[in-house]
């Protein structure tokens, strides 16, 4: 389906990300609103992550923790830092919201592997690093197959899937199965983490 990836795949995902952003503009305001006033400061979250072959781009998602810091300077962990509002938009994944205008740049795509930290790309065995093989996604095989729920290995094996596996109906799938998890918040965090444990390698054996 090497048509469908090149060049209905990009055209579908600007022309959705594009109209779905203009719908969910009174609630991205909203959203802004609320997180500048609970944060203390800017709504967004910003980070560099790799995308397609690995080349990095600028993330942009709503910040749902705030930047309270120790005594010694250090972030305090997650759990101390995700407000009230933060936690009710991470659970609704309104904190999504802002990555359509990387669908709508070109940095990613509706569905594909999520984008993950720059640091992990030298973690990676040449199995996970294909899923840079396509455009990362605000969702994907591996968020529909437990998110956050499940091990790093398993959600790379996801990803790899994907790739091979790319189509229409497929990204359809996975769309419609979204639209579920979202509303029965499944999957959010890892079991004893608020969002999820850092990778640091797959196990060598």
């Amino acid at each position: 389906m090497m048509w469908y990836r090149k060049l209905l795949k990009p055209l579908i995902d600007f022309l959705v990300a594009l109209s779905a952003f203009m719908l969910l503009l009174p609630v991205f305001f909203i959203v802004a609103l609320i997180l500048t006033i609970t944060n203390g400061g800017t709504p967004f979250f910003t980070q560099l992550r790799p995308g397609l072959n690995g080349r990095v781009f600028r993330l942009i998602k709503f910040k749902t923790m705030n930047d309270k810091r120790a005594a010694d300077g250090s972030l305090l962990k997650d759990e101390e830092r995700m407000t009230k509002a933060g936690s009710l938009i991470r659970k609704t994944s309104l904190d999504e919201i802002p990555q359509l205008l990387n669908v709508i740049m070109g940095d990613m795509s509706l569905v594909g592997p999520r984008p993950l930290l720059v640091e992990y790309m030298g973690l990676y065995s040449d199995e996970q690093r294909r899923r840079h093989e396509v455009k990362p996604g605000i969702t994907g095989w591996a968020q529909v197959n437990g998110r956050n729920a499940i091990s790093w290995e398993k959600k790379f094996a996801y990803d790899v899937w994907y790739v091979d596996h790319l189509s229409l109906l497929l990204d359809v799938r996975i769309m419609w199965m979204t639209f579920a998890k979202v509303f029965r918040s499944e999957g959010i965090s890892q079991a004893g983490h608020v969002t999820t444990e850092k990778f640091t390698g797959s196990p060598k054996y």
